[in-house]
């Protein structure tokens, strides 16, 4: 059952509070080697800017198999955030809640993927606790993404994402229960592997993005063509675009709202499991690069996409650098890789994005990206498990981003949350998701005499 009041374990509230200021001893921007660093470094405010110059070379580091186990929260648990704001249960009970998104009366519809449903939450009019919850759509195949179209305050449809296709409901504003049965839309996606399908419309309704993330970590189910085989196997393809069984896939895929007119639209990007469409129609992408590299290679991202760009995968990565599991494969495609924008730690699994253009939080906050990191199991010392703030400056981003909300990592081998979804509530406050002990947490702005 879902529920409002506070996770208590061992007769414990746990509620996250605000990190005292002195705690803010990091002020400068991280760097080269110290960059990279683990859970032990992080802290909200702490800043970092990792640039493709700075990427070690592949195995510098031995691969270190590293799954983490998911606890319950240990007495006196508490998450941090930084001065002014606070951080605060909103909802327990769900099942692996993942990706979220808030209707435009304020509902905060969650895919609970393991489980085939959607569910919607309505917050109390303060916005501080769930007044209602209601299972929306159930049968679904490992639903993901959520999008309600068209754009605006009186959305006419909800499309669902599924593993293997995009199906949609008919809506209407404080809907909590489909009204009637799914109409499918793109009737057939790439399955198998990465499973996360995201959807996303452009400003103007008139397209809509798909992604499809690989089936294999770097293409080993693609045969390693040459010569006339290669030419006939890329022919009439877009740049960078994979064969065989990866056809269509590390790829974020475009159609008209009614599912037709499907095309690449971009390539090589291994598994974009959150998308966003930022004010100046450009698509985004949440990416889980490759592994067995070593822990500080291959770095996650979070990039502009652009039509036609090929990101690298799974002969490339960040640039022109060469994956040494496809030596000498495409010569050809040096020099026309797209360097991602915000570089983060190597094997955080970085997974929902979003945009802030609420009222709540300081003017500075307004066109930051938040995005939550899920943590991987390939790397021997930890990251991930937080929410990370990426910075934008005038829509552009400066490729630096820093820790927001941190303290689900308990030791090098276990944390008691593993944050998924991240959405703006109509209030202008922050909500994510975490799957590994399935609640929903709040981050708002309570003291401006705090603000930096």
């Amino acid at each position: 059952m879902i529920a409002s009041r506070a996770f208590s374990i061992s007769s414990c509230v746990l509620i996250a509070a605000l990190i005292p200021t002195t705690a803010l001893a990091q002020t400068k921007t991280l760097t080269g080697t110290a960059a990279y660093g683990d859970w032990r470094g992080d802290a909200p405010g702490v800043r970092r800017h990792m640039k493709a110059e700075d990427l070690p070379a592949p195995m510098a580091t031995p691969s270190v198999r590293n799954s983490v186990t998911v606890a319950k929260p240990p007495q006196g648990a508490e998450l941090k955030v930084l001065p002014g704001f606070s951080v605060k249960l909103f909802a327990t009970g769900l099942e692996k809640p993942r990706l979220m998104r808030v209707a435009p009366n304020g509902d905060i519809f969650v895919a609970e993927s393991s489980s085939g449903r959607i569910r919607v939450l309505r917050p109390t009019p303060d916005g501080s606790k769930v007044e209602k919850n209601e299972v929306f759509a159930s049968g679904l195949n490992r639903p993901f993404g959520i999008a309600f179209y068209p754009n605006g305050d009186n959305p006419q449809w909800v499309y669902i994402a599924n593993t293997d296709s995009v199906v949609r409901f008919p809506y209407g504003a404080g809907d909590m229960q489909a009204r009637d049965k799914s109409e499918t839309i793109v009737a057939q996606l790439p399955t198998g592997g990465h499973w996360t399908r995201d959807v996303v419309f452009s400003n103007d309704g008139k397209k809509m993005f798909v992604s499809v993330g690989s089936s294999s970590n770097v293409g080993e189910n693609m045969d390693k063509l040459k010569g006339e085989a290669l030419q006939k196997a890329m022919a009439g393809k877009p740049l960078g675009a994979s064969w065989g069984p990866e056809w269509e896939r590390a790829a974020v895929l475009a159609f008209d709202p009614g599912g037709n007119n499907r095309r690449i639209y971009a390539t090589g990007i291994r598994n974009c499991v959150g998308m966003a469409v930022d004010a100046k129609d450009t698509v985004w992408c949440s990416t889980n690069e490759r592994d067995l590299l070593g822990d500080d290679l291959v770095p996650d991202y979070i990039t502009r996409v652009k039509e036609g760009a090929f990101y690298g995968w799974p002969w490339y990565y960040i640039g022109d650098n060469v994956d040494p599991r496809w030596k000498d494969a495409l010569p050809d495609l040096k020099g026309k890789v797209t360097v991602p924008d915000i570089l983060l730690q190597p094997h955080s699994a970085s997974l929902q994005m979003m945009f802030y253009n609420g009222q709540q939080f300081p003017a500075e906050y307004k066109g930051s990206i938040f995005a939550a990191e899920h943590g991987s199991w390939n790397r021997a010392k930890r990251t991930g498990y937080k929410i990370i703030r990426g910075i934008v400056k005038d829509g552009v981003p400066t490729g630096e981003y820093e820790d927001f909300v941190t303290g689900f990592v308990i030791d090098d081998a276990a944390s008691w949350g593993r944050p998924v979804g991240v959405a703006q509530a109509k209030d202008g406050s922050l909500l994510f998701s975490e799957d590994g002990n399935g609640t929903i947490w709040r981050v708002a702005y309570t003291d401006r005499r705090s603000a930096r």
